[in-house]
């Protein structure tokens, strides 16, 4: 029976993980270039920044509302499924003759984005129980980031054949439309995940006890991520100075952010497998690979821009792994979706603060971005020795 759930476990899994490569097909091909995009239209480096930071707010904050509402429905499917339906909005992005109509698509991709994640995440995460919570979010993470991997791409080819934006755009109604249709397959195939995990009556019984409360460890840990995601520079904001500065030829931007996908997948299935080792320690890589990065990025050496691309990459790939595994492990099955809902409200709004305050400071001067991406990651490795004490006090 262990054996069957856990087959069962890895072809779910590797089912979502397909609905991942084309969703991220879809959305991350056009997030390689909404800097220069937004560039194109007549944005600034500011505008740039806030409208990012706004995104990436939007994508997280919207999150709390979606995992409160799937936990106490239990429309873990539904909510999935029209989350990915708005995808539709990135080939809509080809019509856009102005920033302002951009952001509006650039918008609804984000909240379909926070409508879907905590439903998705909780209904992956029982199917990792069975594998080990690192390497099934690993696994997905990594197939995840191959479709990241094509994406921009894609938009390097439409570029390249075109010379222009409306090609690329265009060209993602396919995986888009595909997205929906794998999602609403494995929905009929898996209809109640749940039963793939562990325990399960134990977790029945937890559900009939209502919401649990969210532990400590879950608030500390939180305070670590936000700081860490605080002083995380955007590849959006990099890509933008390497166009405005002319430190590589724009259509090169989207294969940057191909091979930082690249770099994420390869590093996704390889912090999971530690992650299941080492535990949260493997989280203190975070805010040391962060620190270089826009020190790299913001520099006007082609070389310098690679390694910075690829640290953005690693430290993407421990973020969507580590991050979401971590919270598994440290919640209630009844208040998962909460916990991934809170918790991604927290990484949004420091992905908001973080974004915007770069994006301002940039257009201010330079020095004071490496300041204080410097101060948050110095805070991060703080938080971590907290968080780290209490959990050892704890066991």
């Amino acid at each position: 029976m262990k054996t069957d759930k856990k087959k069962q476990a890895m072809q779910f899994i590797l089912l979502f993980g397909l609905v991942s490569a084309f969703g991220d097909i879809t959305y991350e091909g056009a997030r390689s270039i909404y800097g220069p995009y937004l560039g194109f239209l007549g944005a600034s480096a500011a505008t740039v920044g806030l409208v990012t930071g706004i995104g990436e707010f939007l994508g997280y904050a919207l999150r709390l509302v979606s995992g409160y509402f799937v936990d106490r429905t239990k429309l873990y499917w539904p909510v999935t499924i029209l989350g990915y339906g708005l995808l539709v909005s990135v080939p809509l992005l080809a019509i856009a003759g102005d920033w302002k109509i951009a952001v509006v698509f650039i918008m609804l991709e984000r909240i379909g984005k926070a409508i879907r994640s905590p439903a998705k995440d909780a209904l992956l995460s029982h199917a990792t129980k069975q594998v080990g919570t690192g390497f099934g979010f690993g696994l997905h993470e990594a197939m995840d980031q191959i479709g990241a991997f094509i994406g921009p791409l894609l938009f390097t080819a439409g570029l390249a054949l075109h010379g222009g934006y409306a090609l690329g755009f265009q060209m993602m109604w396919v995986p888009a439309l595909l997205t929906v249709a794998v999602v609403i397959f494995t929905s009929l195939k898996y209809p109640d995940p749940a039963q793939l995990e562990e325990r399960v009556t134990l977790h029945k019984e937890d559900s009939a006890l209502g919401p649990q409360p969210l532990s400590r460890s879950f608030w500390r840990y939180s305070v670590f991520s936000f700081f860490c995601v605080l002083g995380f520079a955007s590849f959006q904001l990099i890509s933008y100075h390497l166009q405005v500065k002319d430190v590589l030829p724009e259509a090169l931007i989207p294969t940057l952010y191909a091979l930082s996908m690249g770099v994420d997948a390869g590093v996704a299935l390889f912090v999971g497998k530690l992650y299941d080792k080492k535990g949260m320690r493997v989280l203190l890589a975070i805010p040391f690979l962060s620190l270089p990065i826009p020190f790299f990025g913001f520099s006007e050496s082609y070389a310098l821009a690679i390694t910075a691309v690829v640290l953005w990459g690693a430290v993407m790939g421990i973020h969507e792994t580590i991050m979401r595994a971590a919270i598994a492990d440290m919640t209630a099955i009844s208040a998962r979706g909460r916990a991934y809902g809170i918790f991604n409200t927290i990484y949004g709004v420091a992905w908001f603060l973080g974004s915007t305050a770069v994006g301002y400071l940039y257009d201010f001067n330079l020095t004071f971005v490496f300041g204080f991406i410097v101060v948050a990651q110095t805070i991060a490795l703080g938080c971590f020795y907290i968080f780290q004490n209490s959990a050892r006090k704890n066991e």
